[in-house]
């Protein structure tokens, strides 16, 4: 099962009890990941304002582009609010050309290639020798994280005990295998699962650009697993546990950071129509069903097995595999799709016109396929709000995340957009 780990071995008796292993869980969601930004700023901040020092995550499991954050905040586990500072500085200065790329002939060439391929089928595909590997091309984000992010800083966190262990996720396209890469200094056995295991490796950019390979819209990456290649695209496909790596890991505690559907109001309801979901609505709903449903899913296991630990009589508790894990969940109080919605216009022209081709259309509430445009809207105006929200959600959780934490409850109240301001001034990221 998910949670069967040795037990840690009890403190001492008439020493302090050390403090409980905190563990972080980011997951995917493309341009959603945003959210966490803001939401790990908060964090920041309330740390500050309770005079607490060191990382506060000496365990970390990213997926997708929950991955880049992961790294960032590993890389700078020596200073937490440097990393904080390095991602706001990162995320807020974004846009989609930095991600993939988005000038006219770019995003029109892409488009083309898969119409044709969906429209008249293999035989043109055939004939022209066409075989996108994608929709589009993320070379800009491997630029980027080549000059933002050095993960050779890694080692030097992991000797010094700022950080035990960072984990990345992605999905085998070669062997089905879903497969979690890990690297620490910690005697750690790699565990194995149905379709799912863990390999310690030294982690590369080549893991988070395979981690956040969105299944169609971004390139396969070609990594060496246990000494053969293979072709690994985003860390959320298959992803059944997502909880799983950090409690392997050594986690007694876990926050996770969601990006959508767990504390979103209900969709809007609408009348069945004749017209058919266009094919920006079913990819906007299959990759919900990616990077939202299954952490959803893990979450539910992990209160239930703390509850049925609960029931159960200390010794009977004391003899079990099986142990109690502290959970705070923070996930976005509204909801995404209809954000996206309200800042698709930001996005360039010639990607726009690519989604039409792909059924987006109409404006505000009333445009279909904004689940998908939410994962690609790498935009200031989309991003800013993103991580805004993460801030507010966050402090207004502010006595429920002390409390994990462990922290004295006297931070004062705080405006997410000043702080949001504050923490980003002049900072300049880098690795």
């Amino acid at each position: 099962m998910l949670h069967v780990v040795p037990k840690p071995a009890a403190p001492s008796t008439g020493l302090a009890r050390p403090a409980a292993v905190t563990g972080l869980i980011l997951t995917g969601g493309g341009a959603r990941a945003a959210y966490q930004v803001g939401v790990l700023a908060a964090i920041a901040q309330l740390r500050r304002d309770a005079g607490v020092a060191g990382n506060p995550f000496p365990i970390i499991s990213g997926t997708s582009a929950g991955a880049i954050n992961a790294a960032t905040l590993a890389c700078h586990a020596d200073d937490f609010d440097a990393a904080v500072d390095g991602l706001l500085h990162l995320w807020q200065g974004l846009h989609v050309e930095h991600i993939y790329r988005a000038d006219a002939f770019e995003a029109v060439k892409s488009g083309a290639r898969w119409l044709s391929m969906l429209s008249l089928g293999w035989a043109l595909a055939r004939w022209t020798r066409s075989r996108p590997r994608s929709l589009l091309d993320n070379k800009p984000l491997r630029e980027l994280l080549g000059r933002y992010l050095n993960m050779d800083r890694l080692e030097p966190m992991l000797e010094a005990g700022h950080l035990r262990a960072l984990a990345l996720t992605g999905s085998s396209y070669t062997s089905g295998q879903h497969v979690t890469f890990f690297q620490t200094h910690h005697h750690v056995v790699p565990w194995l699962r149905e379709q799912r295991m863990a390999v310690q490796a030294r982690l590369t950019l080549n893991h988070l650009m395979a981690s956040s390979a969105i299944p169609f819209i971004f390139p396969a990456e070609r990594i060496d697993l246990e000494g053969l290649p293979e072709w690994f695209g985003d860390g959320s496909m298959r992803q059944s546990a997502p909880i799983s790596p950090a409690v392997h890991l050594g986690s007694e505690r876990i926050l996770v950071i969601g990006a959508g559907r767990m504390k979103e109001p209900e969709g809007r309801r609408v009348a069945a129509t004749d017209q058919h979901p266009s094919m920006a609505q079913i990819a906007g709903h299959a990759l919900s069903n990616i990077f939202l449903d299954a952490l959803s899913v893990d979450v539910e296991r992990l209160r239930r097995i703390n509850r049925t630990l609960a029931l159960l009589p200390r010794d009977a508790r004391a003899a079990s595999a099986l142990r109690p894990i502290d959970l705070l969940v923070i996930a976005p109080s509204r909801r995404l799709d209809d954000l996206a919605s309200d800042h698709q216009a930001s996005l360039p022209q010639s990607v726009r016109a690519m989604l039409r081709a792909f059924g987006v259309t109409g404006k505000g509430k009333a445009m279909s396929g904004s689940a998908l445009v939410s994962y690609l809207l790498f935009e200031p105006s989309f991003v800013g709000e993103l991580i805004n929200l993460g801030m507010s959600d966050t402090l207004a959780k502010r006595a429920e995340v002390q409390r994990f934490f462990g922290w004295p409850a006297r931070a004062p109240q705080i405006d997410p957009a000043s702080l949001r301001r504050s923490r980003s001034a002049g900072f300049a990221a880098g690795c």
